[in-house]
């Protein structure tokens, strides 16, 4: 499937959300999840930030830096060379000088070997997601639940549930847009919130807990393959196979069969010649006659 598919572009996902045919992405950290990823036929893959809780152990995604993203994304361009990889810039790599800015796009880019990168925010960083699509390269935006900020904005809470929230959430939308945005990722908002958003946008939206409105669905790999120990069940999360399980099972099947000696068996080795294994010892045994 993936030597005859066609990578997507910025052009032809707008066209999607002409034409009313949803765009799905995959989170994706590693070379072997990109290739299934592409193998399954993943619309756009995001190297997301979200590799410090799903990969690195962290508990949120501020410790993540600009390396990580470079080493992850480098990795998983090599498993999907046909599919449009979008890369997070971690935590507080955006909010200084545009040059700073420019320089972890940059590295992105030219390092990471991703197609675009992605910014959690509104209006407040309009002026450098024009300055990066000035520069030449796609950007896509990141609003609602942004876990970059989820110290200053309380915890991991449903945005767009008032009046006053919603409208901030259409103006920030409005604002990513008019600065060059070719998509917007809606995350925790309530439904109805994020498909006016989607109606007032000619640029696609792609939802994670954000209803059945927008114009595309994101989710975590680890989340829909519940590749996690222990895995946190998500109210706005399908999970379509608990590879967990398995793994846990079958590693500690092999523990098992390893600890009653039932692994090797006949079917895992291999034999050399008649004679082989005497000429060894008379070999050491000359050895030992010799140094005598």
């Amino acid at each position: 499937m993936a030597a005859t598919k066609k990578p997507l572009n910025i052009v032809k996902m707008k066209k999607m959300k002409e034409n009313k045919d949803p765009i799905t992405m995959l989170t994706a950290y590693d070379y072997p999840s990109a290739v299934l990823a592409e193998e399954a036929g993943v619309d756009i893959i995001l190297v997301g930030d979200s590799l410090g809780n799903a990969v690195l152990g962290y508990n949120s995604t501020i410790p993540v830096t600009i390396d990580d993203m470079v080493y992850h994304s480098r990795a998983v361009a090599r498993g999907a060379q046909s599919t449009f990889i979008v890369t997070d810039m971690p935590f507080m790599t955006y909010h200084g000088g545009i040059d700073e800015s420019l320089k972890g796009v940059r590295r992105i880019m030219q390092e990471g070997h991703a197609h675009a990168v992605k910014l959690e925010g509104g209006a407040e960083i309009a002026d450098t997601v024009r300055a990066v699509v000035k520069a030449g390269v796609p950007v896509l935006g990141h609003i609602g639940l942004t876990p970059q900020s989820v110290n200053q904005i309380g915890g991991f809470r449903v945005q767009g549930k008032d009046a006053a929230d919603a409208k901030r959430l259409l103006e920030d939308a409005k604002a990513l847009e008019e600065a060059g945005a070719f998509a917007i990722v809606l995350e925790l908002v309530t439904e109805a919130v994020a498909e006016a958003i989607s109606n007032e946008l000619s640029i696609p939206t792609i939802g994670i807990g954000a209803g059945r409105g927008t114009d595309g669905q994101v989710l975590v790999f680890h989340d829909v393959l519940q590749y996690a120990s222990p895995y946190m069940p998500k109210r706005f999360v399908k999970t379509y196979a608990d590879v967990g399980t398995i793994i846990r099972d079958s590693i500690g099947n092999y523990v098992q069969d390893v600890k009653n000696k039932s692994f090797p068996a006949e079917e895992h080795v291999f034999t050399a010649e008649d004679g082989v294994v005497d000429s060894l010892y008379g070999s050491s045994k000359a050895k030992v006659e010799n140094r005598s």
